[in-house]
């Protein structure tokens, strides 16, 4: 009911979206004098404003055709190394001959965000890095024909994607696959598995979200597994290809997410209207780059979804030591090989400070010198894996460790 609903709402907006879009084209005349007075400049940014709020908002393009390596513009090619019913390996080629560096694998979150989420992350490791990243799949687009996605299937996929890129690769886990990418490494290990990856970071993930709970935590274990089944799961209505899927739709993650900081957003989308107006056309530039990328939500398949909140909200599986996988408890203790790190942002109001860091205790095997914590200052959830601090201070010791530990 709420997937129609949602879908009813969005097609009764289409006509005053259109009205919008058409109405700010009109008022922008290159040729009229008036065209930059402060009546168009405010018709024009009410025009857009309205356009923009009424947008249903598509998976964004990776944007990254090209990165700079040693002074050199080199192109980027994409392209799919794996592909599953739910999940692609993304590949993103260099177009270049001789390069001898590290392969990383960037684990996006299949948490309603596309991978391109992680655009900026990925653009920062291009130049001295092979990546690879995980590429989720709207679920609402995944057949039924294809079968089902549970926590388990998740830990299956990157078990062979890591087998696949072989031992010496570096993983990247940015927040949600903290859990199952740890899970992965525990069982690799506990098998001998040769391709247990030299190295693993993890950005703001919820290994134990007992550690300082968060509103999205309280959110997640205040309430039973029944009452998510009841009031959050829908089935894809007609019209898409994952028609009779059931699935946790992204529009519900989305406003969660929002209303958690609702006055925020309002303000930046008055600011918006205010750049618009003035003409400052950089400032309004990157409000529309975050948007388009924040506002793009995608479906999770139900049954994962739910296992989710059970192992790792509810019941804290993982860190109690009593997460099964293929029938067995899987034991981080086991990973000895495998150099650690974790980075939480000061700020984070989603993953709470030490839910991500006590995977260094809980990886009891691993020796000190392969262990690493980075609490970086001044910055959120976002801010862990993009942005300017990012950039300049969290990257380059996240690299370093990589490199330490190749």
């Amino acid at each position: 009911m709420l997937y129609k609903m949602n879908a009813q709402i969005m097609d009764a907006m289409r006509p005053v979206h259109v009205l919008a879009r058409h109405t700010r084209n009109m008022f922008y005349q290159p040729w009229n004098p008036l065209n930059y007075g402060i009546f168009f400049r405010t018709v024009r940014a009410t025009m857009e404003l309205t356009e923009r709020l009424t947008d249903y908002y598509e998976q964004p393009d990776w944007d990254l055709d090209t990165t700079e390596i040693d002074g050199r513009t080199i192109g980027i090619e994409y392209k799919t190394v794996i592909e599953k019913p739910y999940c692609n390996l993304l590949h993103f080629r260099r177009r270049t001959r001789g390069l001898d560096q590290p392969k990383v694998l960037l684990l996006a979150p299949l948490s309603g965000h596309f991978a391109t989420l992680l655009r900026g992350t990925v653009r920062e490791f291009l130049p001295d890095h092979e990546v690879y990243i995980t590429d989720w799949r709207n679920a609402r687009d995944v057949p039924m024909s294809d079968g089902g996605f549970r926590f388990d299937d998740y830990v299956e996929y990157l078990i062979e994607f890591m087998e696949k890129l072989g031992p010496d690769t570096h993983v990247l886990a940015v927040c949600q696959p903290c859990v199952p990418a740890l899970v992965a490494a525990g069982y690799m290990a506990m098998h001998n598995n040769p391709n247990l990856p030299k190295s693993m970071s993890l950005m703001g993930g919820p290994v134990d979200v007992r550690i300082n709970p968060t509103d999205v935590n309280d959110y997640a274990s205040g309430r039973d597994l029944e009452w998510f089944e009841d009031n959050v799961i829908c089935r894809v209505p007609p019209g898409f290809k994952g028609r009779g899927q059931l699935v946790y739709p992204g529009f519900i993650q989305l406003t969660g997410f929002m209303s958690m900081n609702m006055d925020s957003h309002v303000s930046k989308h008055f600011k918006f209207f205010s750049d618009l107006v003035k003409g400052d056309g950089d400032s309004a530039e990157a409000h529309r780059q975050f948007y388009n990328e924040y506002l793009a939500v995608m479906d999770m398949p139900a049954q994962y979804y739910l296992d989710t909140i059970r192992r790792v909200f509810l019941e804290h599986q993982l860190p109690k030591g009593e997460l099964e996988f293929r029938g067995e408890k899987v034991d981080l203790k086991a990973i000895k090989s495998m150099a650690l790190m974790t980075i939480e942002g000061e700020l984070d109001d989603i993953t709470g400070r030490g839910q991500t860091s006590c995977a260094l205790e809980l990886c009891a095997g691993i020796a000190k010198g392969k262990k690493q914590h980075l609490e970086e200052e001044g910055v959120g959830h976002y801010g862990i894996f993009n942005g300017r601090k990012f950039r300049e201070s969290i990257a380059p010791k996240v690299k370093a460790f990589m490199k330490k530990h190749a």
